[in-house]
């Protein structure tokens, strides 16, 4: 019944439906432009002068110059982006006399994100393709469940990031783009030392670093060690000592890294637990500042709390194990081998059960898909498509208009409100309840999604 009424058309006009506020499709447009500037010049003004500032140096007149020229550019972009779909919806039915599934949403917003990424800047059609296809590719799920196509598998986005994750940890140690950011992702989390082409002179490294171990009796005696004075001097000899100790353990001939395997496995795991802790603390403390300073007791219980300290053993776990089951390999099998960053990087990825999040694992999944795509094509295994960023772009961007306007219920939050923001909150405006013959409850979606994210419905009215 829903399949056969997708395939109706619904006499509405563009003025019902598209812009209720105005009778006038050409100032229809233009109110909607003038929101969409103002929004994508407060996003890209921020990224931007935010990437300029990541660089650490006082940017030159000519860095300032390109910035700015970048800031306008991906500012039309959007703009056009979001100015050009109602533009085309009212141009189609103009054209056709009515309204139909295709035409409602998914034509116009092809039509009108096509035309925007051509006006983006090559460099960054990749990026943006990489985010929207994430987006879709959820929205598409959630479509099937919804339908009841497909079933909801239980810590599925765990499977999805781990097979991904050791897809990329076999590129990072095989031959890779290594400008691409997600290897300096990988250089920060695993360590360089695991890097194709890294440790090509590896077996000049001594298989055990000996080091000199403080005594108790040279801290007395102001041997090497400076003269000990009190219970922390004492914590603080003890604390090196230990440290030295387990840097001089054992190291396989094989593996890439200084000092110890054991010490290794230590460095990266408490390294990124550390990192993962201290960021998901320092969030949830600004986030409660001001019941902090009415109750500062909770402070303990804010920092100690077990979500608190599920991002630390996500990243530490990555790290320390894929390092662990690494250098477990080279001893077993004595050797080293880029395939061993396959069951290395499946039971690392294990470890994203500490911090499951569906966007995180479909980035990972996609940006996996795009480098074993690229791998083909250089190497000639597969055929290179003309265009395909940008038709990759264009598809899933239409794909979530139309979850937007039919099926905003699929829709993620996140999306919903970027939308909303963009539009200056029209999008809620626009008539679902003509929409509702296509047998998708878009009204009821709409005011399902207006209730989970908390963005208004806005009176018609607001925008004469």
């Amino acid at each position: 019944m829903v399949l056969l009424s997708k395939f109706k058309t619904v006499p509405t006009s563009c003025v019902e439906y598209v812009h209720p506020w105005t009778q006038s499709c050409t100032n229809a447009t233009t109110c909607l432009s003038a929101a969409c500037i103002q929004e994508s010049l407060r996003i890209y003004v921020t990224v931007y002068i935010l990437a300029l500032i990541m660089r650490g140096k006082v940017p030159s007149r000519q860095d300032v110059k390109k910035t700015l020229l970048a800031i306008l550019q991906s500012s039309l972009f959007l703009t056009c982006n979001g100015t050009a779909f109602p533009l085309f919806t009212c141009l189609l039915r103009n054209i056709l006399g009515n309204f139909n599934v295709l035409t409602v949403s998914f034509i116009p917003a092809a039509l009108a994100s096509y035309m925007a990424i051509l006006l983006e800047r090559p460099s960054r059609r990749g990026l943006l393709s990489l985010y929207v296809t994430n987006v879709a590719s959820e929205t598409l799920f959630r479509m099937a469940t919804w339908r009841g196509l497909v079933r909801p598998v239980p810590h599925g986005e765990v499977a999805i990031f781990a097979v991904s994750v050791a897809t990329l940890l076999y590129c990072y140690r095989s031959r890779h783009a290594p400008r691409d950011s997600i290897y300096s992702l990988f250089r920060f989390i695993v360590g360089p030392f695991e890097e194709h082409g890294y440790g090509e002179n590896r077996e000049d490294l001594p298989s055990q670093h000996r080091m000199h171990v403080v005594s108790p009796a040279e801290s007395r005696a102001g041997g090497p060690a400076r003269p000990s004075v009190g219970a922390f001097s004492l914590a603080l000899n003890a604390y090196k000592n230990l440290i030295q100790h387990i840097k001089s353990y054992g190291r396989h001939a094989a593996c890439p890294h200084p000092f110890s395997c054991t010490s290794y496995v230590l460095q990266g795991t408490v390294k990124l637990f550390s990192l993962g802790y201290g960021l998901q603390a320092c969030l949830r403390l600004l986030l409660q500042m001001r019941r902090v300073v009415r109750r500062p007791s909770i402070l303990p219980r804010l920092l100690f709390h077990k979500n608190a300290l599920k991002l630390g053993a996500f990243l530490g776990g990555l790290s320390g194990t894929f390092r662990l089951v690494s250098c477990l390999l080279r001893w077993t099998r004595n050797k080293d081998s880029k395939f061993h960053a396959i069951p290395a990087g499946l039971l690392a990825g294990l470890s994203f059960a500490f911090f499951p999040d569906n966007t995180i694992a479909l980035y990972v999944m996609w940006k996996s898909l795009q480098i074993i795509y690229n791998t083909g094509v250089e190497r000639g295994y597969l055929p290179e498509v003309s265009g395909f960023t940008i038709l990759l772009y264009t598809v899933s961007t239409a794909i979530l208009f139309h979850a937007a306007i039919l099926e905003p219920h699929n829709l993620r939050p996140s999306y919903w409100k970027f939308l909303f923001s963009i539009s200056g909150g029209r999008i809620s405006t626009m008539d679902r309840k003509s929409l509702d013959a296509f047998g998708l409850e878009s009204s009821r979606g709409l005011l399902e999604m207006a209730h989970k994210t908390k963005t208004p419905l806005l009176p018609i009215s607001y925008f004469e």
